[in-house]
Parts: structure tokens; C-alpha cells; sequence
């Protein structure tokens, strides 16, 4: 048995059974709703698959012809997607509290990876969706951006943002609080001084959320689609900006891996970037 919950716990579930694969996607849809380098995905039987108490939080968002996305409206965590059709539940692994016994076995669309992003690991690529899968991709325009502009948006595009300050430093970070938050294998954040941050459309469309036992950390999303957009702190000046929501390049690249030590099992760092257990020391 695998328990899985969203950040602020409103949404709990279990999953009964073996998974039967774990993939990393790098689309462009996936790094947007959960604002990180890509979304892993861990599969299990359908029937195995149980939500665990009240579900009124669930939203869910129609992101192309086909498919949809789910979240929690509280906290912004993306949620399990549950495919009656081919009897899959599909759940983003960073909200697995338990090991699922499975490992990654591909990347797939890997020919919309973020650039700022290496793959380092000798699993197998894919473009777009593995053969096997007997899936059609479906394409999405990439956002028009203003050179020399730092600008982002969420997945429906109802908020975007730019940036006119240089980004401070970026880290990949592997805490559990933001595997959950993200939903992700870890975060990348991108930090910027506040000052230089303007929301550009729908600032009043952003839900913040923060968590009650820790000092800073929170999230922010999209009320429609639940991406992952900046959390911007006046009083610290500084705007942590999820790097999976920009649409042109960071101007920078990640410094170091840190909170290492809570990394999830199934994660293997093969780059050469430094890694620190918890936050590296302060200069």
C-alpha cells in the first residue's frame, strides 16, 4: 500500500497494488502546471486506486482536446489523473509519501525539455510519447516572448509576469515540502529581487498558500489551472519563481542541489552540480 497527499493534506489517497512504470515527462504542459523541469509520473492499476476521506478540494482544468489536469484548490498540488478508458491511475510521484518500489524507466518528450535543463542518466529518450504508449502528442504553441524581457505565464494563460531585474541564483531543491508543492522529483526556483517583479495579467487570478508550520515557505497558482506561478515577498524582497512557468530562459544556471538529504528514493543526481544536504552554507 502507497499513501499519497497533496502539500496541505486536504486530498489523500491510497494506491494498492504494484505500480507498472514510472516516466519522466519533460512536455511543455507538465514543466508549466507543475512549474518544475519536468513531472514524473508513477502508474498503477485503476482498481488499486482509492481517495482517502473528502475530495471537495479537487479541481480540474481542461488543458487540450483530450486531456485535463487536476489539483488541489487549497495548496495548488497537482492531483492523480484517473483514466477510466485504459484503467490507469496515474499519480504525480513527488506527493508519494511511501517508496513505491518502482524506479524511472524513460524520458519522454524530450525534444520540448526545458533548455536550462540537462539529462544526465542513461534511461531511455523519447521525442514525444514512447511507441508502446499508442498515444498522439498533442503540439502546443510556445508562448511569444519579448527579447531581453524575463517573462512567464501559467498553463491557461490567464497570469503572466516579467522580470527586469538578473536572477540572484537558481537551485534545484529536493525537501519534501517542495516535492509536494511542486509535485514534482524536485523543484527549480529562480530568485529574483521583488522590485523587479510585476505581475503583467491576472494578479487578483493567483491563490497563495502558506504553510502553517514553517517560516516562509507557501506556494502560489493559478485559480483556473492550478500551475505553479512566483511567490513575491515585499517585505524580503524577493520573488521565487518557479523556473518550470518561464517562457524565455532563466539568465542563469542552477547553483547546487540542496536538501539532498531528503531526497525521494527513486531519485539518482548523475550531474556535476554540488550537492548539500539541507542549504548550502552562507557566504
Amino acid at each position: 500500500m502507497t499513501d499519497g497527499r497533496c502539500l496541505c493534506g486536504a486530498l489523500r489517497y491510497q494506491i494498492d497494488g504494484p505500480f507498472v512504470d514510472m516516466v519522466h515527462c519533460h512536455c511543455s504542459m507538465c514543466r508549466k502546471h507543475h512549474g518544475a523541469p519536468f513531472a514524473t509520473w508513477a502508474v498503477a492499476p485503476l482498481s488499486g486506486f482509492r481517495w482517502v476521506g473528502d475530495t471537495s478540494t479537487l479541481a480540474s482544468y481542461k488543458s487540450s482536446e483530450k486531456g485535463h489536469r487536476e489539483f488541489c484548490q487549497v495548496c495548488g498540488s497537482v492531483a492523480p489523473l484517473l483514466d477510466e478508458a485504459i484503467g490507469l491511475a496515474i499519480a504525480p510521484a513527488g506527493n508519494l509519501v511511501d517508496d513505491p518500489g518502482i524506479r524511472p524507466t524513460k524520458h519522454m518528450f524530450v525534444a520540448s525539455k526545458a533548455a536550462w535543463y540537462a539529462i544526465t542518466d542513461a534511461l531511455p529518450q523519447h521525442d514525444e510519447y514512447p511507441a508502446e504508449f499508442g498515444m498522439p502528442s498533442t503540439p502546443r504553441e510556445p508562448v511569444a516572448v519579448t527579447p531581453g524581457v524575463t517573462q512567464g505565464s501559467c498553463l491557461c494563460g490567464d497570469v503572466a509576469y516579467e522580470i527586469s531585474t538578473a536572477p540572484l541564483r537558481m537551485f534545484f531543491c529536493h525537501c519534501s515540502r517542495c516535492r509536494q508543492g511542486n509535485s514534482a522529483e524536485h523543484c527549480a526556483n529562480v530568485f529574483y529581487k521583488a522590485e523587479g517583479f510585476r505581475w503583467t495579467r491576472g494578479a487578483d487570478q493567483v491563490q497563495n498558500y502558506k504553510l502553517p508550520d514553517a517560516q516562509y515557505f507557501g506556494t502560489a497558482f493559478c485559480k483556473r489551472c492550478g500551475s505553479a506561478v512566483p511567490r513575491v515577498s515585499v517585505e524580503r524582497n524577493v520573488a521565487v519563481v518557479p523556473a518550470g512557468s518561464l517562457d524565455s530562459e532563466p539568465g542563469i544556471a542552477p547553483a547546487a542541489h540542496i536538501f539532498v538529504g531528503s531526497k525521494a528514493p527513486w531519485t539518482d543526481i548523475g550531474d556535476m552540480i554540488p550537492q548539500f544536504a539541507e542549504m548550502p552554507p552562507r557566504r
